[in-house]
């Protein structure tokens, strides 16, 4: 009889246990799966999230395919090289011009062509003025006379031959014989190259025409053409590089204190360098390459593929994480080769899509065009499909559970929600 007793009140207590256990359990899970439900509203949602705050999805495996590629954004110093193609000119202030200072004719031509190399000093040619006799007279009587010897007619006479073109050495020689000379020599005024040359034998010529043309190729000019955007980042005295394909030697160029000058004609602006040629490698209208380095302030800086640019309004995507994509209206500053200053939209340390803008794009313009058609989405926590929510409103495919409303694509799967709500919550 006692162990009668004793096995009821054990099977009554074993009851009584295992239904404590269960109420304990369901009371767990009410007090967890408010958490749950938020997480799976938020991912039975998370289209609908999306479309309202305008990002985009796209998945992980579709990223690869694409060609997606991130980069966080930074904000640093550029520098950069600005690679311009150039060519040399001589320096106006080595540029001698032989005028004809008396109408003449040529007598005799000496060596030196155009593009040859002329010492100073050396005879370039000789003419005959009729000018010539009357002023080299003058000279030798005011020599002659002991009164005016020193006086101001000597000094007069010998500036008009000097005029004329004579040189010391020939007015030396006058002193010396007495002789008078009617043909003058035209002698190189420095050394360096002939550059234009428009005497020949018994050519006559009048006064004021050039002879010759004659440039001192020490010291070059380089003119470069560049943009009018890229002008602003020249600054004077930098040194470039200066190199030519068949020269084997780098030269150092500074860029000029004047001014660029505007061609109207290319819609460039001509910035002039100047260099250093003391072996004359360098010859006028020879083209080089030129690199200038160019150091801009800091800035938060864009690949330009990372741009979306509509005409009306520039956008760059920002990683959000878990393969979701904003699109963010940015307002661009200055842009040097491939990298776009961001002014405005983006802040350093964010992440951003660097390449396949375009093709997230198209997936944004996908969902919108989806959403047009059928309405905000979610996700149906019984079967896992995407649900109209305006469809499944119509249709009366909505549950209210525990203050969030759950939306279905059919009846069946309503009704099994409807039965065991927690379930499908937890899952």
């Amino acid at each position: 009889m006692k162990k009668s007793l004793y096995a009821i009140i054990l099977i009554v207590l074993l009851g009584v246990s295992f239904w404590v256990g269960s109420w304990y359990n369901d009371q767990k899970s009410v007090r967890v799966n408010p958490s749950d439900v938020k997480s799976a509203a938020v991912h039975s949602e998370e289209r609908l999230d999306t479309d309202t705050s305008g990002s985009v999805r796209v998945s992980h495996e579709k990223q690869q395919m694409i060609g997606v590629r991130t980069g966080v954004a930074e904000k640093s110093t550029v520098t950069k090289t600005l690679r311009l193609l150039g060519r040399v000119v001589p320096d106006e202030d080595r540029v001698f011009k032989i005028r004809a200072a008396v109408d003449g004719i040529i007598q005799e031509v000496y060596p030196g062509t155009t593009g040859s190399m002329v010492k100073k000093g050396q005879p370039l040619a000789s003419y005959y003025s009729p000018d010539i006799y009357a002023a080299v007279q003058g000279y030798l009587i005011a020599l002659s006379s002991d009164r005016y010897r020193s006086n101001l007619q000597v000094q007069v006479t010998e500036s008009r031959l000097q005029f004329l073109g004579m040189s010391a050495s020939q007015m030396e020689e006058l002193k010396k014989t007495g002789k008078i000379e009617e043909i003058i020599l035209l002698r190189a005024p420095a050394t360096g190259f002939v550059l234009a040359r428009e005497v020949s034998p018994q050519l006559r010529f009048q006064k004021g025409e050039e002879l010759y043309r004659i440039a001192e190729l020490s010291r070059v000019w380089i003119f470069a053409d560049i943009y009018e955007s890229e002008a602003r980042y020249l600054r004077p005295r930098v040194t470039a590089k200066v190199s030519h394909p068949q020269l084997d030697k780098e030269f150092h160029a500074q860029v000029s204190d004047v001014l660029p000058l505007f061609d109207t004609t290319t819609r460039t602006l001509k910035v002039r360098l100047e260099v250093d040629n003391p072996e004359f490698l360098l010859r006028p209208n020879m083209f080089v390459d030129i690199e200038l380095p160019v150091s801009l302030p800091p800035a938060i800086t864009v690949p330009s593929d990372a741009i979306l640019d509509s005409g009306l309004k520039k956008t760059v995507f920002v990683d959000l994480g878990n393969g979701f994509f904003e699109p963010r209206e940015v307002e661009t500053g200055w842009r040097f080769g491939n990298r776009v200053e961001i002014k405005k939209g983006i802040r350093p340390g964010e992440r951003i899509v660097m390449s396949g803008t375009f093709l997230i794009d198209s997936e944004s313009r996908l969902e919108l065009g989806a959403t047009d058609m059928y309405g905000t989405l979610s996700k149906d926590p019984v079967c896992g499909l995407d649900v109209s929510i305006n469809k499944a409103k119509k249709a009366g495919r909505k549950t209210l559970y525990k203050g969030r409303t759950y939306y279905f694509s059919s009846d069946e799967c309503k009704e099994q929600f409807d039965k065991n709500p927690s379930q499908y919550i937890r899952k």
